[in-house]
């Protein structure tokens, strides 16, 4: 994959909802997952949701189960996140990543979207 664009973000009142997408401008076979991290001002960057590009296999941060949904279109290289019931304390710059087979980290990242939301 690599260049991955992310889109969706904006300004949301508390208890709603919004879709993130990431887009994938580079195709690859060597692509293993795709993820979510969120980081908030002041604070570090943090884990939010994974999806296994093969499997579709998914794993959650605990603040988020339940609420998040991590889904796919592999046809369209495009990775969803789809939040539900959304916090104030969720507010961040949302970014979506991609970790290669044979690598420990992940090694491409967009430039994030920015999540509001209010009380």
């Amino acid at each position: 994959q690599g260049q991955l664009t992310e889109s969706g973000g904006g300004l949301v009142q508390a208890g709603g909802s919004l879709r993130l997408s990431c887009v994938a401008s580079r195709p690859s076979s060597r692509t293993m997952s795709m993820a979510w991290f969120r980081q908030a001002p002041g604070q570090e960057r943090e884990f939010v949701a994974v999806i296994s590009w093969n499997r579709g296999t998914t794993d959650y941060a605990d603040a988020v189960k339940g609420r998040f949904t991590i889904s796919k279109d592999n046809a369209a290289n495009t990775v969803f996140l789809q939040m539900d019931t959304l916090k104030p304390s969720e507010t961040a710059v949302y970014y979506c990543a991609e970790k290669r087979f044979g690598r420990s980290s992940y090694d491409f990242w967009g430039r994030g979207t920015q999540v509001t939301v209010s009380s």
